[in-house]
């Protein structure tokens, strides 16, 4: 990008509306139900992907699969029946997810600017301007950090979070002369590009150190080498786990249920520590994260847990979204949790580097269930039949000791690289409310800028 100093406007007015603040004096401000309509998307979620027949974009493509502020959709379905059951849609219209668990899920929109035909399925509502605006300039201006915030104060609801067009209606935005709105696009196209090039070869990087790093454990935990000589184990014994293979003739494999039980204690005051659970870091305090899940109004009747104890999120186990717990804590009422038996040998160490390796990754995605792939869940009586290997108690020690001596270069590479990218993403994500709420004047940038591709205006009739 060219080292342009970027600038405010020359003058402002006090726009009213408390997370624009003030916007140039010769931009609009208006809510969405004064400038359009709204549509419920009606449809099924569930759509077969096919290579050919009518895109259809459903509530989980507005937060999982398209480019930020532009609709796509994995799936397709027939001419005719998306003619008689789903919604169309139109150039130019903004599509907002009814229902989402994060506060980047909920009301999470998108701009269509598919040119062909097009629909949408259930859970998503459509927005139609009735004014001339550059379709992508809306996208960017109702998914923005603001709005975003704005949009997760009107939900509903309590794991799942639903927003509905009356709710959006309220929703303001600035609104700046169609020709600055597409020099706004032509900026933040080509600078959050860069910013996500630069992220996605991070988080390649990451990829392969943890690529390396799980070859290794994979190796350890099940059996195939042995780190106290680099080499195999002398003798092997049938696992009686297919996918397992053999194992070392002392090492034993028993059902997860010989070393835990499910143990359900809720909360009678909802003071205790919160804890979260993910892929990344296991089971750590929320107050140390930068958590967007909904926070519920109180705690009481989360389920408990204490030091040692196992916790999974059901409904990313696939990920291994689980880890030992470290302290005493609350955590979501929806996880599963689970206490050592007395004759259990599992280190709690070793247990977690286990349960978060590949092998059972890959063995909890093939025993769970779900509508969704990205909703699968792991229930406590499947997964308590899921079988582990248990070495001896000195043998999980110096496993252990090995892999931390293994990967301690790569993680702390790992975790530097992790903190960028986190930045990179709140700089991309506060460049972007600054530029679309007018704190920022980039209309002598853009114009020496490169244009990713040209995109027609949508100039829609009121109807």
């Amino acid at each position: 990008m060219p080292q342009t100093e970027l600038n405010p406007y020359p003058t402002y007015w006090n726009s009213g509306v408390e997370w624009l603040g003030g916007v140039p004096t010769h931009w609009k401000v208006a809510p969405l139900g004064r400038i359009g309509r709204f549509f419920k998307g009606n449809g099924g979620t569930k759509v077969d992907e096919t290579e050919e027949g009518v895109p259809c974009v459903r509530y989980g493509d507005l937060y999982t699969y398209h480019d930020f502020h532009i609709a796509s959709s994995r799936a397709c379905v027939a001419p005719d029946v998306a003619a008689t059951t789903y919604t169309p849609i139109h150039f130019g219209d903004v599509l907002f997810a009814g229902s989402g668990e994060t506060i980047d899920e909920i009301g999470k929109s998108a701009a269509n600017i598919m040119v062909g035909p097009a629909c949408c399925g259930g859970d998503v509502i459509v927005f139609r301007p009735r004014v001339r605006a550059d379709a992508r300039f809306l996208g960017y201006a109702t998914d923005c950090q603001p709005a975003a915030r704005q949009k997760a104060q009107m939900g509903r609801g309590f794991t799942i979070i639903h927003i509905y067009g009356n709710d959006l209606k309220s929703l303001a935005i600035a609104i700046p002369p169609v020709p600055e709105q597409t020099a706004i696009v032509r900026f933040l196209d080509y600078a959050t590009s860069r910013i996500d090039r630069y992220i996605r070869a991070k988080e390649k990087l990451i990829a392969l150190l943890e690529e390396q790093k799980q070859a290794i454990i994979n190796e350890v935990v099940t059996g195939r080498i042995d780190v106290r000589t680099g080499r195999p184990y002398v003798t092997y014994k049938p696992s009686g786990v297919e996918w397992l293979g053999s194992i070392p003739e002392h090492w034993n494999v028993r059902p997860a249920k010989w070393h835990f039980r499910e143990v359900d204690e809720r909360s009678q005051t909802g003071s205790e520590e919160l804890l979260s659970v993910s892929h990344l870091t296991g089971v750590t305090p929320r107050s140390e994260k930068d958590v967007t899940m909904f926070e519920a109004v109180s705690n009481v009747g989360h389920k408990m847990c204490m030091p040692g104890d196992l916790v999974i999120n059901t409904m990313w186990a696939w990920m291994a979204a689980l880890g030992m717990a470290r302290q005493a804590g609350l955590v979501s009422p929806s996880y599963a949790v689970y206490r050592q038996t007395r004759g259990s040998r599992l280190s709690r160490d070793y247990a977690e580097l286990m349960l978060r390796s590949a092998p059972y990754q890959i063995e909890y995605k093939r025993l769970s269930t779900g509508i969704r792939p990205s909703r699968l869940r792991l229930y406590p009586d499947v997964f308590l039949r899921i079988r582990l290997v248990c070495p001896p108690p000195e043998e999980q020690s110096t496993i252990i000791d090995f892999v931390n001596r293994e990967s301690a270069d790569s993680d702390h590479a790992s975790r530097l690289m992790r903190e960028e990218i986190a930045a990179l993403k709140e700089y991309r994500a506060r460049l972007i409310a600054d530029v679309v709420t007018g704190k920022f004047d980039v209309r002598g940038t853009a114009p020496a800028l490169p244009r990713p591709a040209d995109m027609p205006v949508a100039d829609l009739a009121e109807t």
